[in-house]
């Protein structure tokens, strides 16, 4: 979240990750563009994307900027995985995701596993998790290493034991893509998840999609109601049409209007 922002108490605090207006309108526009499309929609802060960024020299600036002069909460989202095809913790790509993190006034870094490996030793990545001002938050991908249940569950468990009890970013869609169910996920990783991605899927004939959330094949609403009430919630799912504040719009409102138990 950017410097100084705080979230609603009300509510949980609605983003938008800005892979949802698509990579083609990313490129093109730029991220910052995107950010104010969210913002003008009423979003409480938005998802920047690593895999999106064009690489020009003042680009960060200008997404911290908007942020700031809308009054949006900051994510920052690394492409990069925690643990390296060898198996080993990747403080390069730590170094890499908290650095941008910082200079875009980001609470948090959103990063998945990787090649993480059941057992695998966690003191190296505590420089980071002592890190002021940003928060890790570990996201369920799409990929058998770091995207289903057994290696997630002995990543928390084993960050518990070491005194730190990370994040999990919920990412209600990808589940599917591992054969797993996400509500049996929910009810059994629900006391980590500190950010959710809402994202419906459909299954065409050849593999899943991500589609809006009212048009999904998967209880969302059951999902999300067994996930911590206060939890910020992010649309990663895509946002298309002629009028993209007002699509937007109603769909952080459909998000906005899930009832949750107390």
């Amino acid at each position: 979240m950017s410097q100084g922002q705080s979230l609603p108490m009300s509510r949980p605090a609605v983003l938008v990750s800005l892979a949802a207006y698509g990579a083609e309108l990313a490129q093109r526009e730029g991220q910052a563009a995107l950010a104010r499309i969210a913002a003008a929609a009423g979003a409480d802060g938005v998802e920047y994307r690593g895999e999106l960024q064009r690489g020009h020299q003042d680009e960060l600036a200008e997404q911290c900027a908007v942020a700031a002069q809308h009054g949006l909460a900051v994510v920052w989202s690394s492409p990069e995985g925690l643990w390296n095809d060898a198996g080993s913790l990747d403080a390069g790509a730590l170094d890499r995701a908290f650095s941008v993190a910082q200079a875009l006034g980001a609470m948090r870094v959103k990063m998945s596993l990787g090649r993480y490996q059941a057992g695998a030793a966690l003191e190296p990545l505590l420089p980071w998790l002592r890190h002021a001002g940003i928060e890790l938050v570990v996201e369920n991908d799409q990929t058998g290493s770091a995207g289903t249940l057994p290696p997630l569950r002995d990543f928390f468990a084993r960050a518990a034991a070491l005194g730190h009890a990370i994040p999990m970013t919920f990412d209600m869609g990808n589940w599917h893509w591992n054969g797993e169910d996400p509500l049996d996920a929910a009810r059994v990783l629900a006391g980590q998840v500190g950010y959710v991605h809402c994202k419906g899927v459909q299954r065409t004939s050849a593999k899943w999609i991500a589609v809006p959330l009212e048009a999904s094949s998967a209880p969302w609403r059951s999902v999300l109601r067994n996930l911590p009430a206060g939890a910020p919630r992010a649309i990663e799912f895509p946002l298309q049409g002629d009028d993209l504040v007002q699509v937007t719009r109603g769909h952080l409102d459909l998000l906005r209007s899930v009832e949750l138990p107390a």
